[in-house]
């Protein structure tokens, strides 16, 4: 991952709408984010934030923002932290915060947050495990899901929801290297 303190905000926002359409879109790794991208329906926020409490600052105005949103106008919105939760285990333990927004504001069920970070790992998976890349983004990302998509994209998915992580899993551990290298730059600049 590049350092934050080196990277523009308009960047930062271009490798992460690079990431989606090319990741999470390309690989079809969500199958409901294609139309709402073509619509200009997601929102890429990037904060420059760098304490938990500008993080929950942005989090909260991004959740208002999608509450006063008609949905046909803005469905989702991606909060991107590059100067801040380098470290995933930090990352991980604020989506416990983010999730206790989400219930102060009497939101559950309405919103959910899912987690997207470089170093992402899931529990009782190695680091280094190549099914961690279906939640590995060039920097820490917050998602902003409304429930109310996700149940309108399911009444039209034709395929069985439960078994898309483990799609999405069989879909990145059967990439080439070449095709890694090409998807995720970010991990490997490290490493080269």
């Amino acid at each position: 991952m590049a350092s934050a303190h080196t990277v523009s905000l308009q960047d930062v926002e271009a490798q992460t709408t690079e990431w989606l359409e090319n990741v999470v879109i390309g690989l079809n790794l969500c199958p409901f984010a294609a139309k709402p991208q073509r619509n200009k329906q997601i929102k890429i926020e990037v904060s420059e934030g760098n304490t938990d409490e500008a993080v929950m600052e942005a989090l909260l105005t991004e959740l208002n923002l999608l509450e006063s949103s008609d949905m046909t106008d803005l469905e989702t919105t991606l909060v991107v932290t590059p100067n801040y939760f380098q470290d995933f285990d930090d990352y991980n333990q604020f989506l416990d915060v983010a999730d206790m927004i989400i219930d102060q504001f009497g939101w559950r069920g309405i919103y959910q947050i899912a987690s997207f970070h470089p170093d992402y790992c899931f529990a009782d998976v190695e680091p280094d495990d190549e099914s961690n890349l279906t939640n590995r983004s060039p920097y820490p990302v917050f998602h902003l899901i409304r429930e109310a998509s996700i149940e309108k994209a399911l009444k039209y998915y034709g395929g069985d929801a439960d078994a898309i992580p483990d799609i999405n899993i069989d879909r990145v551990c059967s990439l080439s290297n070449d095709e890694k290298k090409a998807l995720f730059p970010y991990l490997f600049r490290a490493h080269d």
